[in-house]
């Protein structure tokens, strides 16, 4: 396979996992895309910030190629974690809008580099912190893909909608009445085992 194929399938799979976090907020309010869904606060708008955060950094900064975009929850002194968060003043439409900015940031960095360029994550360990385009691509698609996973489960929890993506579900086939019949039948094996 040449390099420009490998390079388009690592960016084909990125591009799978970013769709899927994007699909997540539609049809949804203000307030469901902002809810924080589980202990640790997951929410559907803050994991989008987290991974344009993520793609301006390691698309970026990493290469040397830093996007024109301000990061204020970043700066020194800025409340832990808001990265993982939209405030009231900041607008799907301005966290949508920098995601997309930041892909297509990602998408001419990775146009212009070769899968064996060289970077440094000033942020990870010295002793591995040299990386390659390669490197950074697969560690993006983990990360993208983990947090679309936890998009999808937050997304179930609002409101029940679960799914790969709009045109294919990967789900078992299934209406409400099995899905209910699906699950207490796990719940039944879990209190079984959980007795022994």
């Amino acid at each position: 396979m040449s390099e420009s194929d490998q390079k388009a399938d690592l960016q084909r799979y990125l591009q799978i996992g970013r769709d899927a976090v994007l699909w997540k907020l539609e049809g949804l309010s203000e307030y469901n895309v902002r809810r924080p869904m589980t202990p640790t606060g997951t929410n559907l708008l803050g994991l989008v910030k987290h991974l344009a955060t993520m793609e301006l950094g390691y698309f970026g900064q990493v290469f040397g190629r830093p996007a024109d975009e301000p990061m204020p929850w970043m700066a020194e002194g800025a409340d832990i974690n808001a990265d993982m968060w939209a405030t009231a003043e900041e607008s799907r439409e301005q966290i949508v809008g920098l995601y997309r900015r930041a892909c297509a940031h990602s998408d001419a960095t990775i146009g212009a580099l070769n899968l064996d360029s060289a970077g440094q994550v000033p942020w990870w360990p010295e002793d591995r912190r040299e990386v390659t385009l390669r490197r950074i691509l697969v560690h993006m698609i983990a990360e993208t893909d983990r947090h679309a996973g936890h998009a999808d489960i937050v997304r179930e929890m609002i409101d029940g909608a679960a799914g790969l993506r709009q045109d294919n579900s990967n789900l078992a086939p299934g209406d409400q009445a099995w899905w209910k019949s699906y699950r207490d039948q796990l719940e039944g094996i879990a209190k079984e085992a959980g007795s022994g």
